[in-house]
Formats: structure tokens, sequence, C-alpha cells
């Protein structure tokens, strides 16, 4: 499996209904898109008290069971579509290590976080891969995140943990964890 991400920095006084509006039309497009795990439609809005970000944003990330399916993805009219709409996009990739879920709460998704951190160099990844595992466990069972995934990127040596959450409240405080709020999810196996 593979995870993607992009996001689309915009401008402090943008619409940020121009998104909203995008997401509610054309988010169900991908719904029953059998090459993908899972899609989330995240946007991050200038000083929301819940996610606390800086800048307004729109970052859909993405669990492909392939890299097929992200592949057959990029080159399709719907990414072309959204190019037109925002811009050319810098596509980050990170090879799955974990994902665990709560069976079924992925729809109850409403917030979403990432953390990206440096792999420092001569890391065991034997190790590195189990602690990712069980972080990704414990935040699922302990923390109560819908989806715990973490994924590495072996060009650069940096980590992503992605994390679901039901409410604002569970979102790590943290500043240099982006957090979003999820307007949809497309889980073709969840339905």
């Amino acid at each position: 499996m593979i995870t993607m991400q992009y996001s689309f920095t915009l401008p402090a006084d943008y619409d940020m209904s121009i998104v909203d509006r995008r997401v509610k039309e054309k988010g169900h497009a991908l719904d029953n898109h059998q090459p993908l795990a899972f899609k989330a439609y995240l946007i991050a809005r200038k000083d929301d008290p819940a996610t606390r970000s800086r800048e307004n944003a729109y970052a859909p990330f993405y669990l492909w069971h392939d890299c097929d399916g992200l592949r057959d993805f990029i080159g399709c009219a719907g990414f072309d579509g959204l190019v037109n709409s925002f811009g050319w996009p810098s596509v980050r990739t990170w090879p799955a290590l974990i994902c665990t879920e709560q069976g079924g709460a992925l729809s109850l998704a409403r917030f979403a976080s990432r953390e990206v951190v440096s792999i420092a160099p001569f890391s065991d990844l034997g190790a590195l891969r189990s602690v990712e595992c069980e972080l990704a466990r414990a935040a699922v069972q302990e923390a109560h995140a819908v989806l715990a995934l973490s994924a590495f990127e072996p060009t650069t040596w940096t980590l992503v943990r992605f994390r679901m959450w039901r409410d604002a409240k569970s979102l790590p405080d943290a500043a240099h964890v982006q957090a979003y709020d999820v307007q949809h999810v497309s889980n073709p196996a969840g339905g």
C-alpha cells in the first residue's frame, strides 16, 4: 500500500466555501473506486480554533492498494480538473508501514492530523517499523483515533503519521502537527 498527499495553500482571504462546495459536489466520485483504500478530503482554515491552522489549505490524503491505482488516478480527467482549478501540485508519496482502524468507524472521522518527521541516518528500520506499529495501535485503542497510519519515504528519509479523529479534542497539540477538518471520506471497502 502507498499513501499520497498534495496540498494547495490558499490565500488568507480565500473564500473556503468554494472548496467546501467542490468537495460536496465531487467528493463522492471516488466512493466506489476500488484501487483506493480511502481518500480523506481535508481542509485547513486559517485561525480555525479547532485545528489551529496558520493557513488555508486543501490537502487530500489517500491510501492506495498499489502504485498502479495512484498512477492511473494522477493520469485521469478528475486530476486534470483539480490541476486546472488549483494549480500543479507537488505530490508526496510514502510506502505504508501500517494502517489500523476502528472497524467501520472511518465514516465518523471529522478531524485529521498529519505529522512528518525526519528519520535519522542509519536508523534500524525494523525497529522503526515495530515502534510505528505500536504507536498506531495505541492511537486507535487508547487515544481513540478512528484510523492510524504510518508510512515512510526513503528519498528524503521522512516518516508520516496520519490519524483521523471523531472530535477536535483528540487532535495532538504540537506546532509540527498539521490538523485538518475532514469534509468527506471515500472508502470503497467500507461502503
